[in-house]
């Protein structure tokens, strides 16, 4: 790894505050910050604002114009190599005559995967790589996830009481949380390019699975709702089949799928030995359509398999400072644990207040 200044430190900094900008609007594609300096001050600035539109080099070059000759570009994701619905940004460095690129990690996409960096250096660019790699990989998690894996990255949130649990007895949950934390997850549900739920909570709730946020909406589209309904028990008078954006109901039994897929939602069938949902299947199809991060927002027994199977990269609990009592649904559906070695360790990475409630970010410990 190249030695960086502080100087050095703080443009890439400042290039990944600019590239989280996109966090609402440049799924599929991943989030990515530039910015340029020359003489030690910033000729140009730009982020990938939209899936389609230019990449963040493009944008920082058009700022700096005729100051982009002899520049360093600091890039928080390797330059890309290829035309895809833009032309390559390495090229667009290489023409505008950077004299350097730091970029804070490579791009494992088959097509870039290095390209860029060679094309860089081929042309006469020295490039140096590295910095604030690993705050590079965070923002990124979905992107990375989706092309080195074929899975998205997949975040469970949960509306408990401090007592841990979702839901009365008789499924009554709304609302747990106050109103501030609901509008946060507005917030969650608009980076995400899916949200996963099962039949159960259709059934009990109708949910509508929107952005709801109106200047949200503005940068972004409606995420694809997606239910997991082995038997296809989706109402046909589910509110979600009649708003906009888009239904997936997987399934084990497809019988019924003229009629649901008449009713305006997708069936997409993927049963395992079981005869249930294929979970794993289903999430390899929403990585295959381009879908980077899902968001679950389910009842006990969806979020407690995909607990079991160790597809729950990160959770997302909401706690309202209230107790709901004994008779009452809890967070997962585990199996019957008898010992404390049973249990399942958390890495707390963030806590934070929203309104009255407290936000816990967590990972499962390996």
């Amino acid at each position: 790894m190249a030695d960086f200044t502080a100087t050095d430190y703080a443009c890439m900094a400042r290039a990944l505050r600019l590239a989280e900008r996109g966090c609402y609007a440049a799924h599929p594609n991943p989030k990515v910050g530039c910015v340029l300096v020359k003489d030690g001050e910033v000729v140009g600035e730009g982020w990938h604002e939209r899936a389609g539109a230019a990449h963040a080099e493009v944008n920082a070059l058009r700022q700096a114009g005729n100051k982009a000759s002899g520049a360093t570009a600091f890039v928080t994701l390797e330059p890309c190599a290829h035309q895809g619905k833009t032309p390559p940004c390495s090229a667009a460095l290489i023409d505008a005559g950077v004299s350097r690129v730091i970029s804070a990690m490579r791009d494992p996409y088959p097509e870039v995967a290095g390209k860029g960096i060679e094309a860089l250096t081929e042309a006469g660019i020295a490039v140096s790589e590295g910095l604030l790699s690993q705050q590079a990989e965070k923002l990124n998690r979905g992107y990375l996830k989706r092309v080195r894996e074929g899975l998205p990255f997949v975040r469970l949130k949960l509306a408990t009481s401090l007592d841990g649990c979702v839901a009365m007895q008789n499924g009554e949950s709304q609302w747990i949380t106050g109103a501030a934390a609901r509008n946060d997850v507005q917030r969650w549900r608009a980076r995400s390019g899916a949200i996963l739920s099962g039949i159960g909570t259709v059934l009990a709730d109708d949910p509508a699975f929107t952005v709801r946020n109106a200047d949200l909406l503005e940068h972004t589209s409606q995420p694809l709702r997606v239910v997991v309904d082995s038997r296809l028990r989706m109402p046909l008078s589910a509110r979600m089949l009649d708003l906009p954006g888009h239904t997936l109901v997987a399934c084990a039994d497809d019988a019924a799928r003229a009629t649901l897929e008449a009713a305006g939602a997708e069936v997409f069938h993927a049963a395992d030995s079981a005869g249930r949902v294929h979970i794993t299947k289903l999430l390899h199809e929403l990585a295959r359509r381009g879908i980077n991060d899902v968001l679950v927002e389910s009842g006990p027994v969806l979020a407690g398999s995909l607990a079991q199977q160790g597809l729950i990269d990160e959770l997302v609990i909401y706690q309202a400072p209230h107790i709901m009592g004994s008779e009452t649904a809890s967070m997962l559906n585990t199996p019957a644990w008898q010992k404390l070695l049973d249990r399942r360790d958390l890495c707390i990475t963030d806590r934070r207040q929203v309104g009255q409630d407290l936000r816990i970010t967590a990972e499962f410990a390996s």
